[in-house]
């Protein structure tokens, strides 16, 4: 005769074995949708970690999602898509355990899948980035900038963005929403200045990885790179404004190096994945690298004074200094860098401030006012600043509905100066048509 004690084994054994080939059931807990200008990314949060397959289908065109063992019990109605390539949303049983969406398009794309485990707040999800096979074309900004006397660029990026709402502050205040509504703000006060043009690397709610946003801001070949951000920390009195610039041997202290690794994750968030070399010799890469680095580095330290100084008349300052962190966003070796976190969100009393119009257009304005400081100080060769401090004529291309009496007032001058500077006998002037405005 058996022992109870060997029967209870034997049964926790038989148990194990017959449980062995099945998996706990996931559910599909919510879906976001999140439109770019380039592409558009699909996110399905999950309850456990799942198995899936991706394929396209043409005639007409179709992106199919088998996910193993799961159930949806997200609303797919409430999606928005009207600005994304799909059509309609779909979803079904494939067999008797599996799920199967099956998204309808309106145009052909480029896709790709993948999963992320659950990290901090964010648990499993599963990831389905679209991207459009004929992105919109824009004016390039070889295009609409001078080759000469041009304007200094500034790529303002708005930190975290989409599914990455960056810190939350009291009463959903969330860092995406700020850091965006400070960062247009800004590139209304640089477009409103002749001698500069602001671009913003994020126009709207959606996720940019951190390459991403140091590839756009090369794109618009940009002058310089100012990132938008407001802090956070676990106590809730901590409070002020700080400004980062990059550094090349760790941070300048303890709340520096946590604050770096804060940002830096997002890009884990997000799903950028790991960057794969160049292919370059890693010994030269690494030198040219370092030399950049350290001419890049100099401006962005000397212009974070500048703008230091402004914000100081704003609000408290967290640091009384410029202090250096290894954000992965700064690391453009050619391009000089801040990241500016505008005060503590994690403060109630910042936390209202930061969400106030009026104290987003006080900060935007002495993020300008610093930076305007810094460029007339150190204009950028082949700028109109350079020739206002070197004297020199400036160049202007005449747009539409431009006239002689509005393009004297913006740059200072007078119709009569630049009538007798190019030797016109009249005021008449075409589109396109190259003048040369009058310094002083």
């Amino acid at each position: 005769m058996l022992s109870a004690t060997f029967r209870a084994t034997l049964l926790a054994a038989v148990l194990s074995l017959l449980g062995a080939g099945q998996s706990l059931a996931a559910d599909i807990e919510s879906v976001r949708l999140w439109r770019a200008p380039d592409s558009t990314r699909l996110v399905l949060d999950l309850s456990a970690a799942v198995e899936h397959q991706l394929f396209t289908l043409e005639n007409p065109y179709r992106i199919v999602i088998d996910i193993q063992d799961a159930e949806l019990k997200a609303n797919l109605d409430s999606l928005d898509i009207t600005s994304t390539p799909i059509n309609e949303i779909r979803s079904g049983l494939r067999g008797s355990d599996d799920l199967r969406m099956v998204l309808d398009l309106k145009a052909p794309v480029s896709v790709k899948s993948f999963t992320l485990k659950a990290y901090e707040q964010y648990g499993d999800r599963l990831v389905v980035d679209m991207f459009d096979s004929q992105p919109t074309l824009t004016k390039s900004i070889s295009e609409m900038i001078p080759a000469d006397n041009r304007r200094i660029v500034v790529a303002i990026d708005a930190g975290h963005g989409g599914e990455d709402p960056g810190a939350l502050g009291p009463k959903k205040v969330r860092e995406k929403v700020v850091a965006l509504q400070i960062a247009q703000r800004l590139k209304k006060l640089f477009d409103n200045d002749v001698d500069f043009s602001g671009e913003l690397i994020r126009t709207g709610d959606y996720y940019l990885a951190h390459r991403k946003r140091t590839a756009i801001a090369h794109q618009q070949r940009a002058d310089f790179f100012v990132s938008i951000h407001a802090d956070a920390f676990t106590n809730p009195k901590a409070n002020g404004a700080s400004i980062y610039a990059l550094s090349t041997r760790g941070a300048t202290s303890e709340a520096a190096r946590y604050l770096a690794r804060k940002e830096n994750r997002a890009d884990l968030i997000g799903g950028a994945g790991s960057l794969s070399l160049d292919d370059k010799d890693d010994a030269l890469a690494e030198v040219l690298l370092d030399l950049s680095m350290t001419a890049t580095l100099s401006s962005s330290l000397d212009a974070g004074n500048y703008v230091l100084r402004n914000i100081g008349g704003v609000a408290r300052l967290h640091k009384k200094k410029v202090e250096q962190a290894g954000f992965l966003v700064l690391k453009s070796p050619d391009i000089p860098s801040l990241l500016i976190e505008t005060g503590f969100i994690s403060n109630p009393t910042e936390a209202q401030r930061l969400s106030s119009a009026a104290y987003q257009q006080k900060m935007a304005e002495a993020i300008y006012s610093g930076l305007a400081d810094y460029f007339r100080a150190h204009p950028p060769v082949g700028t109109s600043m350079a020739a206002k401090k070197n004297n020199l004529p400036r160049s202007y291309i005449i747009a539409r509905g431009d006239t002689l009496s509005e393009i004297a007032k913006r740059h200072n001058t007078s119709v009569k100066r630049i009538l007798s500077y190019n030797k016109l006998r009249s005021s008449t002037i075409k589109v396109g048509q190259k003048i040369l405005i009058p310094s002083g």
